[in-house]
């Protein structure tokens, strides 16, 4: 097995995003979320765009996972969409490239598994197929997705949204695939990272509970007396 994927087997990849309202958002806050990710454990860090890339490459030792949002009104798909945006993030420091590879249009037409395929031939870094089915994860493992995270399951029409992570699937898969199976999406609490390497999680992908201070907050401020 590739290096890297050992690195990140039964380890806790933490997603370090923040949306432009945030008050943490830009590559430094992002970065210092990194850091503190790396000193409390993390085997990897999930981050988008080639300047949050580039500045956690600067932070951490730590492989990552780049992505890279295009966000517009005529595709639904807008995690890392081209062959263009995949190398923004490899040239940035990414060692993996996380895709959407559900079966929705997107920018430049190409089919998930050719840009599967051409992201490995061309840039040379393993790819991670963020899916939101078994049909999708079994076509990007074939495309040749060297990890398999459910990170779209509940975000499309095609299977529908579990309250918490969709452990249903991530079983599935683990039996079905073989390539690793990352848990990504809903998963709140320190049980729920349990819950997902007792199906069969290779690794597990936490954001919102750990770099969303707002959101975070937010959760405390709902538990709070009423009145």
């Amino acid at each position: 097995m590739h290096p890297t994927l050992e690195r990140l087997r039964g380890g806790l990849i933490v997603s370090c995003q923040a949306q432009p309202h945030s008050p943490v958002y830009g590559g430094k806050f992002m970065a210092a979320f990194a850091r503190c990710a790396e000193l409390g454990g993390a085997a990897a860090i999930r981050a988008n765009g080639a300047r949050d890339v580039r500045a956690v490459r600067g932070a951490v030792s730590l492989p990552i996972i780049g992505i890279n949002k295009r966000r517009g009104t005529r595709y639904p798909v807008y995690i890392t969409p081209t062959l263009a945006s995949a190398r923004q993030v490899v040239r940035a420091g990414a060692e993996i490239v996380a895709l959407d590879a559900t079966r929705r249009p997107r920018q430049g037409g190409l089919a998930p598994e050719v840009l599967i395929q051409r992201i490995r031939q061309e840039l040379g870094v393993l790819v991670m197929a963020d899916i939101d089915t078994v049909e999708a994860a079994l076509a990007a493992e074939a495309a040749g997705a060297a990890l398999i995270a459910t990170t779209l399951a509940g975000y499309t029409e095609d299977r529908p949204r579990t309250t918490g992570a969709d452990l249903a699937l991530v079983r599935e898969l683990a039996a079905r695939l073989r390539v690793p199976v990352i848990c990504e999406g809903r998963l709140a609490t320190p049980d729920d990272v349990r819950a997902a390497f007792d199906v069969g999680a290779y690794a597990v992908v936490v954001g919102t509970a750990i770099t969303n201070p707002t959101a975070i907050t937010r959760a405390f401020a709902a538990a709070l007396p009423k009145g």
